[in-house]
């Protein structure tokens, strides 16, 4: 009789910190595997316990006390079933480590500890973990099995070390976050693992958001030759089946339903979706406000917001000022009817004549600029401000990375807010995402998506006034901020000397309101915030490059 193996991927959602929560997950998971899917062996991603990432929570003694007592409740409940489950042990601040262990019959059978730590990026594991020597190899079924975490299956030896120990079957627990192609990356990069080892890789990844980051699932199961042999969907939480079979002649198969590849756009539209959604939840917001103002960027926000968490849950707000054009008030209330959202309209008018008024003899003498525009932005940052202190509703401030890259937004006015969806969108991209969220189904009118974008703060106002068209903008924004090229390199490739000059002195001056906007959700390779660290203070302008 040939050795089979049925195994599970887990694809849950836990949430950091909350180690008796993730606990609950776990131990109905193990059962729902165990009792409707027949399965012997349940995975699970990286660090499941604590959710990912822990961040500085792995520096307090009480929560890797309370993982270790949560190893033993499943020792005593896991029954008729083995689960590999990802947890810290050992001593915050002297010796760590990034685990993964076997449990089953009554007892933990085994314990790997994480080789490589990433330190880039979104990741800073070294802060918190030492890192692992040796090969973990477990049989079951008759069947060895080498236990692998995240980072290790980006490298060559973890695995081959594995393999050198007898494993017939590589086993990599992940948290693995989303980014613009990461799930197709992350195949190509395990089909090397394969190809060095000659053994089957099983690659489990958790899905759902944490802050910034979002997770996209996507697990899946390589073949000793490289071909996709199970891939669990995107964004979404289940148990998907992986059937283990050693053949006539000794060679293990691996082999599972596949899920169809998505496009990039539907990808990037569910991982925002997504993020906003358990940035709410996990948070307990009881819904949500925004300010919205006729333009697209709002309107993807809204439409972002509804299909998370309900229409019944979100608030809009028409704030009008002396600049809106009526148009703006029309195409706002035509999209929240679709979307049957609850709007109402403040005129901002009172609000910034007291102010302009307070002000008489300090303005007395100088000409309009942005000082009145920004008032008018923070008399509506004011009014939202106001609502969710009243309702509990977080406000969604609605700026898109474009126009965070350059300044291009008012610091406590329309950058005033909770949470940030569009914080990592350029604006070309928030085209796609509204055409691709039509495509689905008719909620932002057509008049928002063909009009010129307008802050609406100023007579006549369009932004490509102040900025280079969006196209060329986002071009240069991206290779900037995202592959770090310098002035030179840009100017090379043809790009005109004074407008990358000037792109790059609006990044660099306006990183002071980049921290202090909210947090928004990562899905390039390089978001503000966490993932890109650059001073305030800096005598490191494109002119001395220039010199």
């Amino acid at each position: 009789m040939t050795d089979q193996l049925r195994l599970v991927m887990a694809q849950i959602n836990p949430v950091v910190g909350d180690v008796a929560g993730n606990l609950a997950q776990i131990v109905t998971a193990a059962q729902q595997a165990r009792d409707e899917l027949h399965a012997d062996l349940l995975i699970f991603p990286e660090l499941t316990l604590t959710g990912y990432p822990p961040e500085d929570l792995l520096l307090r003694p009480g929560l890797v006390k309370r993982c270790d007592k949560a190893l033993l409740t499943l020792q005593q409940q896991i029954q008729g079933i083995h689960i590999i489950i990802g947890h810290p042990t050992g001593n915050p601040g002297q010796e760590l480590y990034n685990a993964a262990s076997l449990i089953g019959d009554g007892s933990l059978k085994a314990t790997y500890f994480k080789q490589q730590l990433p330190n880039y990026s979104v990741f800073d594991e070294k802060r918190y973990f030492v890192p692992g020597k040796d090969a973990c190899v477990v049989e079951l079924n008759g069947i060895r099995l080498g236990l692998t975490i995240c980072e290790d299956i980006w490298f060559s030896a973890p695995a081959l070390q594995a393999v050198d120990e007898g494993a017939e079957l590589i086993v990599n627990l992940n948290a693995s976050p989303f980014q613009q192609g990461k799930w197709l990356l992350r195949e190509q990069e395990v089909r090397l693992r394969t190809q060095e080892s000659q053994v089957p890789v099983v690659y489990v990844n958790q899905v759902g958001g944490q802050d910034e980051l979002v997770f996209d699932g996507c697990s899946f199961a390589l073949s000793a030759d490289g071909r996709v042999t199970a891939r669990a969907p995107a964004f979404e939480s289940g148990l998907f089946v992986v059937d283990v079979q050693r053949q006539v002649g000794g060679a293990v198969t691996v082999s599972g339903n596949i899920s169809a590849k998505q496009d990039e756009v539907s990808m990037l539209y569910q991982a925002l979706v997504l993020g906003l959604r358990d940035y709410i939840e996990k948070n307990g917001f009881p819904g949500v406000v925004l300010g919205l103002s006729g333009g697209i960027d709002s309107a993807l926000t809204l439409a972002l917001a509804v299909d998370a968490i309900g229409a019944e849950r979100v608030q809009t707000v028409m704030m009008p000022s002396r600049y809106t054009a009526s148009i703006s008030l029309e195409d706002a209330a035509e999209m929240a009817d679709l979307l049957a959202v609850k709007h109402q309209t403040i005129a901002i008018e009172p609000l910034f004549t007291a102010f302009l008024t307070a002000l008489d003899q300090m303005l007395a003498g100088t000409q309009a600029d942005t000082t009145e525009e920004n008032i008018q932005a923070r008399c509506r940052g004011v009014l939202l401000m106001a609502i969710s202190n009243k309702t509990g509703a977080m406000v969604l401030s609605t700026g898109n990375k474009s126009e965070m890259a350059v300044g291009y937004s008012t610091l406590y006015g329309d950058m005033a807010g909770g949470f940030s969806p569009l914080k990592d969108v350029y604006k070309t991209l928030v085209y796609q995402l509204a055409e691709y969220r039509n495509s689905r189904s008719l909620v932002i009118p057509r008049r928002i998506i063909d009009r010129p974008p307008s802050a609406e703060l100023s007579a006549d106002q369009c932004d490509q006034d102040s900025l280079p068209p969006y196209d060329l903008l986002d071009a240069l924004l991206s290779q900037y901020i995202e592959d770090d090229r310098c002035f030179e390199e840009m100017v090379n490739q043809g790009f005109e000397a004074n407008m990358v000059a000037s792109v790059i002195k609006m990044v660099d001056r306006n990183e002071y309101k980049r921290r202090q906007a909210p947090p928004g959700i990562r899905i390039s390779k390089r978001a503000f915030g966490r993932d890109r660290r650059y001073p305030i203070t800096s005598g490191y302008t494109v002119t001395s490059i220039i010199e």
